[in-house]
């Protein structure tokens, strides 16, 4: 059997969905010491910590869609668990998770 090739793989996959503690955020601001500012679809901002295994791996920039996991001590802080691209953000929008207006929330904060 073939193996299959790159954009098949990259085609089939679906976008990590959020779970029970999980939020969808938006990257607005960076504060030093793998930390950041995110507001979230929740209508709140949060800091946010990228943990270990992703500080190298998964390069962040400001405006990122992000999915955060919140903490169970404090739920105004989380860590990030993924970073979606922008085929990503797409199927989020057609799935009716992301809502327009808070994409077009996050493009008028910077």
């Amino acid at each position: 059997m073939p193996k299959k090739s790159r954009e098949e793989k990259e085609l089939s996959k679906e976008p990590l969905l959020p779970g029970e503690g999980e939020v969808i955020c938006g990257v607005t601001k960076f504060l030093g010491a793998n930390y950041l500012l995110a507001r979230c679809s929740d209508g709140e901002e949060r800091k946010i910590r990228i943990p270990g295994k992703m500080r190298r791996k998964e390069w962040l920039r400001e405006g990122d869609i992000i999915l955060v996991s919140l903490w169970d001590i404090d739920p105004r802080r989380g860590d990030v668990v993924c970073r979606y691209s922008s085929d990503d953000v797409e199927k989020l929008l057609e799935m009716k998770i992301v809502t327009k207006e808070f994409l077009d929330a996050l493009s008028g904060a910077f």
